[in-house]
């Protein structure tokens, strides 16, 4: 896939500068603008860890709060390409990959959040993951960039599209798995789908 890919830029990731980031001197409207633009982009960091939280715990009921009906995602890593569009067709998919006998674990960090207008936002976010599947003994780890856009429906911001290209990823096949003290997914997460 390394020939395929893009530049990770922000022209490319299509964040295009956003509003200023400025209370202005427009007086108290500007300033009660300025708040609301931080309590906007505090929100969507919260949307964005929720969203990490919830695929960890496979928490697919809450994970389905923080899409956007007609989501789409785009996700590209080492040896993957996985693209699908609709909330429900996202959570159907997804629901495969964090079950009880996987362990997951996935970070996002330093965002960069740009305020488009009061619906529309877009954001960067930088992933760093591990990931283990017990029956295949393998162990997946590395870093993406996320690049998102995000829309305000009804006072609450969700997640329109989101897409990552990996800057790395490390597959290894273990010689055994993990001795794992505590296991989340293999008391709370769904079984793998049979076949």
């Amino acid at each position: 896939m390394g020939e395929q890919r893009q530049v990770l830029n922000k022209k490319n990731m299509n964040m295009t500068g956003g509003l200023p980031l400025e209370a202005g001197d427009g007086g108290l409207e500007d300033l009660r603008r300025s708040v609301q633009q931080l309590m906007d982009i505090e929100a969507i960091k919260q949307l964005k860890h929720a969203y990490f939280r919830c695929i960890d715990t496979a928490n697919l009921e809450e994970l389905a709060t923080l899409f956007h009906d007609d989501v789409l995602v785009h996700f590209i890593g080492g040896h993957y390409e996985w693209k699908v569009e609709g909330k429900q067709n996202y959570l159907d998919n997804i629901q495969h990959a964090f079950t009880n006998v996987s362990v997951g674990h996935h970070n996002g960090h330093q965002p960069e959040i740009e305020i488009h207008s009061a619906t529309e936002a877009r954001g960067i976010w930088y992933l760093a993951d591990h990931m283990w599947i017990l029956p295949h003994k393998s162990h997946t780890t590395g870093t993406a960039l996320y690049w998102d856009s995000y829309e305000k429906v009804d006072g609450k911001w969700l997640i329109r599209e989101t897409r990552y290209e990996r800057l790395y990823e490390i597959n290894t096949q273990l010689a055994e798995n993990p001795r794992l003290s505590s296991h989340y997914l293999g008391v709370h997460g769904p079984a793998p789908a049979e076949g």
